[in-house]
């Protein structure tokens, strides 16, 4: 007799489709999100202490795996990484409150000055004493004139504009430069040196409202590295289109980040020449802007009628 071939399965496990590969987990459970936060602040109390997973899982008496997983989906980042931010702030804060960068150093938990320019350098965008700094022994020069969008305050160092800013009032406008540059010597401009800036004000405002090209001015662009990269990937975001928070996080390599996204969008000192007007919330809402949302919904409506 032949000897009879094995039998063969008669199914198979089914497959997975698209759609099971790219399911987003469960959302945390209430109890999980606090506990989480919770965690947090403790890491925000010790932030300038040795933080392994296994001392953060003790203290969320959960596995270090399930803290890992739990904490990235809540706060959007890993504990190291959450840690590394609140370290860095504390580091930034020490120095504009005065404190000498090898004390800030230390006082934010960095172990050695030979290593604090490797980690925090690219986080400040600048080195820490001239972060310290804000403006110290520079020239600021800046001018005011009235647009439709309400009064504009344009100022620049010798590198190129370093503000821009849209409020209500000239004096306002002043206080708010003074309160960004503190160090930094202020003058408004008259003669020579206004010509410049009037006609970059004048370019801006034919750009914001009469539908002119955007001036391509010089740009003395200061923040952390991570703000740095958000505000380079906008000024590639043309008229008339938008992007979402979430879309400009994977843009810069970082798609977790999408909250620090916003707050880099908050923090731009350079209004309409860093079109953070063109990023929404992923449900196509507006989300915030620093100049308020009245501005930012007429110049979304002026650029998307000049693109019709």
């Amino acid at each position: 007799m032949t000897p009879r071939s094995p039998s063969r399965p008669t199914s198979r496990p089914p497959r997975r489709s698209p759609a099971d590969a790219t399911r987003q987990p469960a959302a945390p459970s209430a109890e999980i999100v606090t506990r989480m936060r919770r965690l947090a602040e403790y890491i925000d109390a010790h932030a300038d202490e040795a933080l392994p997973l296994t001392r953060l899982a003790r203290e969320a008496a959960m596995s270090p795996s399930h803290l890992q997983r739990s904490f990235t989906q809540v706060l959007g980042v890993s504990p190291k990484a959450y840690q590394s931010a609140q370290r860095l702030e504390q580091f930034k804060r020490r120095l504009r409150e005065g404190d000498a960068v090898l004390d800030a150093t230390f006082g934010a938990g960095y172990g050695s000055t030979s290593r604090v320019y490797e980690q925090v350098t690219g986080g400040l965008g600048m080195t820490p004493s001239a972060y310290r700094s804000g403006g110290a022994g520079e020239v600021i020069t800046y001018a005011v004139r009235e647009t439709a969008f309400g009064h504009l305050l344009m100022a620049a160092t010798a590198r190129g504009v370093c503000l821009v800013e849209f409020g209500d009032d000239t004096s306002t406008l002043i206080a708010r430069l003074a309160d960004e540059f503190p160090n930094a010597t202020l003058e408004a401009a008259e003669d020579a040196a206004r010509e410049p800036l009037d006609a970059w004000m004048l370019a801006l405002d034919a750009h914001i409202t009469r539908d002119g090209p955007r001036p391509e001015l010089p740009l003395d662009l200061r923040g952390t590295a991570f703000q740095i990269k958000v505000w380079r990937f906008l000024l590639h975001v043309k008229p008339g289109e938008v992007v979402s928070y979430t879309e400009l996080a994977a843009g810069i390599g970082h798609p977790r980040a999408v909250r620090a996204v916003g707050s880099a969008c908050g923090a731009n000192r350079i209004a309409v020449l860093v079109p953070c007007h063109r990023a929404l919330r992923g449900d196509g809402s507006l989300g915030g802007y620093r100049w308020g949302l009245e501005r930012k919904r007429a110049l979304l409506d002026r650029e998307r009628h000049a693109r019709a």
